[in-house]
């Protein structure tokens, strides 16, 4: 694990440091952090835990910096806690070069400074940027191109005529264009539809373990500038989606459909094919989105609610019981009245 002056992290982050220096091996949270370890206090409701932590220091707004011996004084804490954790996090393995067990074919070009673990395989007229790391048994397909310093974990596969933007990273399991899910039925049997289109991912594309990209029926797929995918999420066929999405696990999105920038859909979710969601849009966990989603959108549930009906919904579903007994009470109550006197005049 790599040492640092806390003076140099707080150059490095361009943050005030209020106390003496002292040398940092680590970070961890107030709780759990030791002396020579570095924290932070992003929620408030942690705060009472800075009289008690043994962090040698902590990451905070000036509100609470006489609170502790020794701050890194932050307008946003946890935005510059995930800055000053990049600077302790372990690169995944240490091999470097072409291994001599990796398979790259004649017709296939390689950047500068590219590393190929054993059993890593790159097809004819693939093409990889400068920096471009395989681990082992990725696979990268015919005419695929990968831009500078992607990293492809263990077991990625790239079908063919995949494209990657510049330092993409595709964690292990991740498969980008398989066919998409393209058949209809004809009379007994079932028809499959061909998919001859392709996977593009924008520059700084990170999707997560396992996750499915399938490739066009027709034209490409498409993943923007900066997006983020997180584990076992599911894009199908020729589905675009803009810049800067943050897509959480699970999350299903059939073929077709589209988003604009920012948006983001939490875990779970389900989008139907050949749908809209505007920019800016946020998706609640385990949603069911049957139509269009306007921008600014927040919401959740199935089928899709806007933000406050959805909120009610929740707080009404654990009286649903109640409800009913109600209801059930009411109709005997009714029926009382319809077999009374008056009833059989």
């Amino acid at each position: 694990m790599p040492e640092f002056q806390l003076r140099f992290i707080a150059q490095e982050l361009g943050l005030v440091l209020q106390g003496d220096d002292v040398s940092i091996r680590g970070m961890n949270t107030l709780e759990e952090a030791g002396p020579h370890e570095l924290s932070f206090l992003a929620n408030p409701k942690y705060t009472p835990q800075l009289a008690e932590t043994k962090a040698a220091a902590v990451i905070l707004t000036p509100k609470h910096a006489g609170k502790v011996r020794r701050a890194l004084i932050s307008a946003n804490p946890y935005h510059d806690f995930a800055r000053a954790l990049a600077l302790f996090t372990r690169r995944e393995g240490t091999f470097a070069g072409v291994s001599p067990l990796a398979f790259v074919h004649p017709e296939a070009l390689l950047g500068d400074g590219c590393t190929l673990y054993p059993f890593a395989y790159v097809g004819a007229r693939a093409i990889l940027g400068a920096g471009c790391t395989l681990y082992p048994g990725v696979y990268v397909g015919e005419d695929c191109r990968l831009g500078d310093g992607c990293t492809l974990y263990p077991n990625v596969t790239l079908m063919s005529a995949v494209e990657l933007g510049r330092e993409c990273v595709l964690h292990a399991g991740a498969v980008l264009g398989t066919d998409g899910f393209g058949f209809t039925r004809m009379g007994d049997g079932i028809q499959k539809i061909p998919q001859n289109g392709f996977v593009r991912l924008g520059d700084r594309v990170e999707i997560g373990a396992n996750s499915a990209v399938d490739r066009g029926a027709l034209g490409p797929t498409c993943i923007g500038d900066d997006s983020k995918l997180d584990n076992l999420i599911q894009v199908g066929h020729n589905v675009r989606l803009g810049k800067r999405n943050l897509i959480v696990a699970q999350v299903g999105i059939a073929g077709s459909s589209s988003s604009g920038d920012d948006v983001t859909i939490a875990g779970q979710a389900a989008v139907s094919g050949h749908l809209r969601i505007g920019a800016r849009a946020v998706i609640g966990p385990r949603a069911g989105v049957p139509h269009d989603v306007p921008e600014d959108f927040k919401g959740g549930g199935t089928p899709l609610m806007d933000g406050q009906t959805f909120l009610r919904v929740l707080a009404l579903t654990p009286k649903l019981p109640d409800l009913h007994k109600t209801v059930k009470k009411l109709e005997q109550d009714v029926d009382k009245l319809k077999s009374g006197p008056a009833s059989q005049e």
